[in-house]
């Protein structure tokens, strides 16, 4: 864009100055332009009367260019303990950082930028870090003590704190706790005791708690990792710290070792961009696979919430040969929930039944969500008298009007996937769920 633009949508705002979209457009020109102190004033003009995300990000932009990089870092900070989950910002506040030279930081930011989009890659900021941190010593992360402090975990519930989901406890106990109880029978048959289940359905269903509790079932220690226990900057650092893992839950068997989010980790290497992303999913499946280590009563799980992105070489015999779905509680469940969620709380007279039958398709995230939803309104009612008001169920059925199940959203994605792309009836259970016929 040239003057004739910029002068073109300074004369538009003249007609209208309040136009806030206008005006951002105005502001974002100048800045691509390196206009710098005349997009400060636009950007600056707009945050006067209207909280605007973009003009904050835009204004956190033109202070990095202007190597104002704490001011930078600051508006990025704010906008990111709001939660939001935005590759591009978390990328620009560890560049903000790097010029500070909070190197840790930024690396940390930059991890949580490729944990929200493993696909995302700055290659600039990338190499920066890297020449980082070969100038460092990054060597000894973890002992053993410090990873047995931070992974390892010894569950205190077990299937009968489970309520509900009866086919995938069956599956469970198939692969995993009958081979434990009964380790003759499989050794005379020659099945290793060990192996892994792949877990998916809609997110918010206890797939971790589920596994936590069949750790418990068996006695057995319990390893939790996600992503970011696993992603480092280095080449070669990310495929250390899975290898570490698997080899604490070695020295521990009986362990189960839990893995979230595995999608992110396991995505279809033919999707990669990056030539790292290709090597940690290959050093998961050797390690799956036991190659150069015995993975005798190593019991993997993992949980996914999009099972079709996932490499196919992870359902390959000896590695995740049961794909079992977890789908959202069922209306015993759902009331087995909300009795726990609603334990000490301030209630009166709440028909568990009824609510169960309303909240059809809630999954457990969402059953927190209504009580939440239900708690605030309550809130505002006691704060006149700072006496608080109990629960009932008509403020429950009311907040439920207020949120709807999450799961629907995924149900979508996953009947097509059901429908069209299920070739080796995988999705078949979906399918039933949702009582549609092949």
């Amino acid at each position: 864009m040239n003057d004739t633009t910029i002068d073109s949508l300074k004369e538009a705002l003249k007609h209208s100055p309040d136009n806030s979209p206008l005006r951002l457009l105005l502001a974002e020109t100048l800045l691509n332009l390196n206009r710098l102190e005349e997009a400060e004033q636009e950007f600056s003009f707009i945050l006067k009367t209207k909280d605007e995300i973009k003009a904050r990000i835009g204004l956190a932009r033109v202070f990095f260019k202007k190597g104002n990089y704490s001011a930078c870092n600051v508006i990025l900070e704010e906008f990111i303990e709001t939660g939001k989950q935005d590759p591009e910002i978390f990328t620009l506040y560890a560049k903000g950082l790097l010029k500070e030279n909070a190197v840790a930081k930024a690396i940390d930011a930059y991890s949580k930028a490729l944990a929200i989009d493993p696909k995302y890659f700055d290659e600039e900021l990338d190499n920066q870090l890297r020449l980082k941190g070969a100038m460092a010593n990054t060597e000894d992360d973890y002992d053993d003590d410090d990873l047995d402090t931070r992974f390892l975990q010894k569950p205190t519930i077990n299937f009968s704190d489970v309520g509900g989901m009866d086919s995938v406890k069956k599956e469970i106990e198939l692969k995993i706790i009958k081979p434990l109880q009964h380790p003759e029978l499989y050794k005379a048959y020659g099945k290793k005791i060990g192996g892994g289940i792949l877990l998916y359905g809609p997110p918010g269903c206890g797939k971790t708690y589920l596994a936590k509790a069949t750790a418990g079932q068996v006695n057995a220690k319990f390893i939790n990792v996600g992503l970011n226990d696993i992603l480092d900057m280095w080449i070669g650092s990310s495929e250390k710290n899975l290898h570490e893992i698997f080899e604490l839950a070695r020295r521990n068997t009986p362990c189960v070792l839990f893995i979230d989010e595995i999608d992110a980790l396991g995505a279809s290497r033919s999707d990669m961009k990056q030539s790292a992303g290709r090597h940690l999913i290959n050093q998961f499946l050797q390690e799956l696979d036991g190659i150069d280590n015995n993975n005798e009563g190593v019991l993997v799980l993992a949980a996914t919430n999009t099972p079709w992105n996932l490499d196919p070489a992870f359902r390959r015999p000896g590695r995740f040969d049961r794909i079992v779905f977890v789908p959202p509680p069922d209306e015993l469940s759902r009331e087995s929930i909300l009795k726990l969620k609603l334990k000490n709380k301030p209630i009166e007279s709440i028909d568990y039944t009824s609510l169960s039958r309303k909240t059809e398709n809630y999954s457990g995230a969402d059953i927190d969500a209504i009580i939440d939803i239900a708690i605030e309104m309550k809130l505002e009612s006691s704060f006149a008298d700072g006496i608080p008001k109990p629960l009932d169920t008509k403020d429950l059925l009311n907040a439920a009007k207020k949120h709807k199940p999450s799961t629907q959203e995924w149900f979508m994605t996953a009947k097509n996937f059901a429908m069209f792309a299920n070739d080796s009836g995988l999705y078949d259970d979906i399918l039933s769920y949702l009582k549609i016929k092949k």
